[in-house]
């Protein structure tokens, strides 16, 4: 498994500036590779090659006076910004086909975006001194804040430059086979919720830390500092950096709690179990705020990636299961009940239900079961070991329409659409 490990780095005023001047020429070379494909297209052309660009839009364009700045910044750069548009290419197109979300057409990138970041890849001959400090091509030796060491060589590091104007290093290492957990015996179901963040099924209950309605009068005050700013002045700018760094506090704080809780809850437990959510429909209710505080997916996302590198079974129980309603005793069905039920007595053998632990114990049960159906149906080596299953007869079949790939008559309009999907 690849992950990623990002550090704090203080780059000092002249270094500022040769990061600056990279950030500009990754993002002009990435537009004029959007505008030549966007003019391809328009013109019925063929597709452009990123072979073709890299040659045209970077090699060649460094012989030309309005672009020889290009030059000042390492290669590597500006090669990897084609292959994040590339990438962004290949996202759309395969949006259009259902293989993924869908999500809009690139565009182009403007210097007044919040975040600003450049890639360098091994052949940037990128390193890491023995003073411990970053040495990047073109930019000299960055002082890193180290918090942890690196688990192997990292392949390639991304410099980030986000909406407060602070620098992060972020190294892509593969994991060692060493760091897999020894095994246990614990099983645990993780009830979401937001009057406790999390709820587990042996009755442990953690309370959501709420860092976005704690911190909401400093950032509405640095709102409406900003706010009474003149726009395009100098104490705009510091206000919004003012505002940034505000909300960057916030989302760090929870990112933290998120990783101290998935990691505790990983390493005790073999196996853990959670609902799955539909977390953008519950953000277009009233409880919208609370939603996107507590920050469910990201939490669910680490312990899914942690229990897979760690040797951890990890298993969602779809969001249609009734988990409130079933007693975790007898298992008999019981009515629906409002939010502000906390406890319930069943009906059939009379016990006593806390709502939340009984739906983390009800997790648990029916993770259970989908893991062990997994294993039935598989082998060691992953392959089917029960009948396939066996179509319905011609008679009783529905007939089902073909799906239409898309083409270029059949795309929406107001959007930049080229190329072709074998990106």
């Amino acid at each position: 498994m690849q992950l990623r490990y990002t550090f704090r780095i203080e780059p000092g005023p002249g270094q500022r500036v040769a990061l600056g001047r990279a950030f500009g020429c990754a993002r002009v070379v990435y537009n004029d590779a959007l505008r030549a494909r966007e003019d391809a297209r328009r013109d019925g052309l063929p597709f452009p090659r990123t072979g073709d660009l890299s040659k045209l839009l970077i090699t060649d364009a460094k012989h030309r006076p309005e672009r020889a700045w290009l030059s000042e910044v390492s290669t590597v750069v500006l090669q990897q910004s084609l292959r994040d548009l590339d990438t962004a290419y290949r996202n759309f197109f395969d949006g259009l086909k259902g293989r993924r979300p869908r999500m809009g057409a690139p565009r182009f990138k403007s210097k007044r975006d919040n975040r600003q970041a450049v890639r360098f890849t091994a052949n940037a001959r990128w390193s890491l001194t023995p003073g411990g400090k970053l040495r990047l091509p073109k930019i000299g030796d960055v002082r890193v804040r180290w918090s942890r060491k690196l688990p192997s060589v990292p392949s390639s590091v991304t410099v980030v430059k986000d909406a407060g104007g602070r620098y992060f290093a972020s190294f892509v290492v593969q994991t060692d086979p060493s760091e897999m957990l020894p095994e246990t015996t614990g099983e645990v179901g993780v009830d979401l919720g937001l009057t406790h963040f999390a709820v587990l099924s042996d009755g442990r209950k953690i309370a959501s830390p709420r860092f976005f309605r704690r911190a909401q009068r400093k950032l509405r005050k640095a709102q409406q500092n900003l706010a009474r700013k003149a726009k395009g002045s100098s104490n705009r700018k510091k206000a919004v950096v003012k505002v940034a760094r505000a909300h960057a506090r916030t989302a760090d704080a929870r990112k933290d709690f998120h990783h101290k809780l998935s990691t505790t809850i990983v390493r005790e437990n073999q196996a853990v179990h959670v609902e799955d959510l539909a977390v953008k429909g519950l953000a277009r209710t009233r409880l919208a705020k609370s939603v996107h505080d507590a920050g469910w997916s990201t939490f669910v996302g680490m312990l899914e990636y942690k229990a897979a590198r760690h040797g951890r079974s990890f298993t969602r129980v779809e969001r249609f299961f009734p988990s409130s309603r079933l007693c975790s005793v007898c298992g008999v069905m019981d009515g629906p009940k409002p939010l502000h039920v906390r406890e319930w007595t069943c009906g059939n053998c009379g016990t006593v239900h806390d709502r939340d632990v009984n739906a983390a114990r009800n997790i648990k049960t029916e993770g259970s079961k989908i893991a062990a159906g997994q294993a039935e149906t598989q082998n060691a080596r992953g392959a089917q070991v029960r009948p396939a299953p066996v179509p319905a007869p011609r008679a009783t079949r529905t007939p089902v329409r073909k799906k239409q790939e898309p083409t270029r008559s059949s795309w929406p309009t107001g959007r930049v659409q080229t190329g072709t999907p074998g990106l």
